[in-house]
C-alpha cells in the first residue's frame, strides 16, 4: 500500500498567533495528521493491539444456531397442559453440544438437552434441570415458566453480515473472541508505527555511564523509550546528541531513515543551543508552538525528511507531560488509531490553589482514600519524584481559577494514556 505523504504545512497555525491554546494545537494535530504505515492482513493469534485498518464484519451468525442456555428438558410450549404441576413423558435420546438430536420432539413430550446443544424441531421451550423431578420415564416440573424460556435464539448477539469493528479500533483480547465467533480469522491491520526517540545536550549522559558533577543522567530516554512501547507502538533508540548541530543533524537523518515519528527532548526552545528547533526551521519545515501549557510552552512539531517530528522540553515533567497530552494523540493518528476524548471525571479537591489566566496547567495528583483529588507538594517541573508519587492528572482551564478544597476539579488517570 503506497501513504501518501504529509504536507508541509501539516502543523501550520493561523499567522500572528503566538501562544496557541491547548485545544487549538490538539485540533491541528488531528486536522493535520493522517496514518503514514502501510497495512498487512494478520491472524487472529497475534492480533492483540493492533489496529485495525479497515472495517470488519461477521462472517457467520453468533450463536449460529438455536441452542440451549442450560442443562435440562426441551419441549413445546404450547403442548403444556394447563395444570399446576406438569408431567411430560421422555422422549428416547438427548442433544448434547456436538452432538445434536437426530429426528423430531413428538408433541407433548420431553427430550433430555445439555447446555450449548442446539434445539431440535419440535422444541421452544427448555425447563431448568433443578426445576424437574423425574419419575421413570417422565418428568414433572411446576407450571409458570415462560415461552422460549432457557434459549439462545440464532443470531441474537450477532448476525452473518454485521458490521462489528471500524478501522481505527485497538484490538483487544475480547474483541478477538468476538471475531472467532464469527468466522473472522484474518484481520487488515496497520503496520506498527516506529518511533524513534532521541535526546539531546551536552550536560546529559547516559545511564549506566559515569557522570561528573556538572552533568546529570538522560531520565528522558527510558522514559519516552517505554511509555512508546506502552502505547503499542515500536520504539526506536534514535541515540543522544551533544549540542553540535551537525551531530544533531545526522541523528534526525539517521531516524527518519529507520522510522515512522521522531520524538527529540531538549533544544526545541529559542535558546543559544538550542539547535533543534535552529535545525528544523532551517532545514526541515517547523512550527514551533508556544503552546499554553504548564508544565511545557515550547513544542516544535515539524517535518525532518517528510517525517513528523516533535520536540519536546528536555525537562522530565514536562517532556512527560507533553508526551501525554500532545505526542499520544499525534502517535495514534500517525498509526491509523480512532483518537478518543480524553477519559476524565470530576472529584473533590483537597488542595488549594490560585491560578493566573493564560495557560492550561496539569497538575500531578493522585486520589486519597475517599477518591479526592490531592496534589504534588511542589509545582516544579524539576521533581520528578512527582511523577512517581502521583497515578494521574488534575487539568485546570485555560481561565483563571480558585480553587478551594472541596471544589470540584477535571482527574484524568494515567490508565487514560494506557501507562
Amino acid at each position: 500500500m503506497t501513504v501518501p505523504p504529509l504536507k508541509n504545512n501539516c502543523f501550520a497555525m493561523p499567522a500572528g498567533v503566538e501562544w496557541t491554546p491547548v485545544d487549538d494545537a490538539l485540533k491541528q494535530i488531528k486536522n493535520g495528521l493522517h496514518p503514514v504505515v502501510g497495512q498487512e492482513s494478520i491472524t487472529l493469534e497475534i492480533a492483540a493491539g493492533r489496529i485495525l485498518a479497515a472495517s470488519v464484519t461477521a462472517k457467520r451468525n453468533n450463536p449460529p444456531m438455536a441452542n440451549s442456555a442450560v442443562d435440562g428438558y426441551g419441549f413445546c410450549y404450547n403442548d403444556l397442559p394447563d395444570k399446576e404441576i406438569i408431567n411430560l413423558p421422555l422422549q428416547a435420546g438427548v442433544s448434547a453440544a456436538g452432538k445434536p438430536f437426530a429426528g423430531q420432539v413428538n408433541a407433548g413430550s420431553a427430550l433430555r438437552i445439555l447446555t450449548g446443544a442446539i434445539i431440535p424441531d419440535g422444541v421452544d421451550t427448555v425447563v431448568l434441570e433443578e426445576d424437574v423431578v423425574i419419575a421413570g420415564a417422565s418428568i414433572a416440573f411446576r407450571s409458570g415458566l415462560r415461552k422460549g424460556a432457557n434459549l439462545r435464539r440464532a443470531a441474537e448477539d450477532v448476525a452473518v453480515g454485521q458490521n462489528i469493528f471500524e478501522a481505527g479500533h485497538v484490538l483487544r483480547p475480547q474483541d478477538l473472541a468476538l471475531l472467532a465467533a464469527t468466522a473472522v480469522h484474518k484481520v487488515t491491520v496497520y503496520k506498527r508505527l516506529k518511533v524513534a526517540v532521541i535526546s539531546t545536550g551536552t550536560e546529559l549522559v547516559k545511564v549506566g555511564d559515569a557522570a561528573r558533577d556538572d552533568q546529570i543522567f538522560d531520565a528522558n530516554k527510558p522514559m519516552l523509550l517505554n511509555m512508546i512501547r506502552a502505547w503499542g507502538f515500536d520504539a526506536v533508540d534514535g541515540g543522544h546528541f551533544m549540542d553540535d548541530p551537525d551531530l544533531i543533524r545526522d541523528g534526525f537523518n539517521k531516524a527518519a531513515q529507520n522510522a515512522d515519528a521522531i520524538f527529540v527532548s531538549g533544544g526545541a526552545s529559542a535558546g543559544d543551543e538550542d539547535y533543534v528547533s535552529k535545525l528544523l526551521k532551517e532545514e526541515g519545515a517547523l512550527h514551533t508552538w508556544r503552546v499554553a501549557v504548564k508544565p511545557g510552552r515550547p513544542i516544535a512539531m515539524a517535518l525532518w525528511g517528510g517525517v513528523p517530528t516533535f520536540g519536546f522540553p528536555g525537562n522530565p515533567v514536562a517532556a512527560f507531560v507533553c508526551a501525554l497530552i500532545f505526542g499520544l494523540p499525534a502517535l495514534k493518528t500517525l498509526a491509523g488509531q480512532a483518537v478518543l476524548d480524553v477519559q476524565s471525571f470530576q472529584v473533590p479537591a483537597v488542595f488549594q490553589k490560585s491560578k493566573k489566566a493564560g495557560r492550561r496547567e496539569y497538575l500531578r495528583a493522585r486520589l486519597d482514600a475517599n477518591g479526592h483529588a490531592q496534589v504534588f507538594k511542589s509545582e516544579g517541573s524539576g521533581r520528578i519524584s512527582g511523577l512517581t508519587w502521583s497515578d494521574g492528572l488534575v487539568e485546570l482551564p485555560d481561565a483563571a481559577a480558585e480553587i478551594a478544597v472541596g471544589d470540584m476539579v477535571r482527574y484524568i488517570p494515567y490508565a487514560f494514556f494506557g501507562i
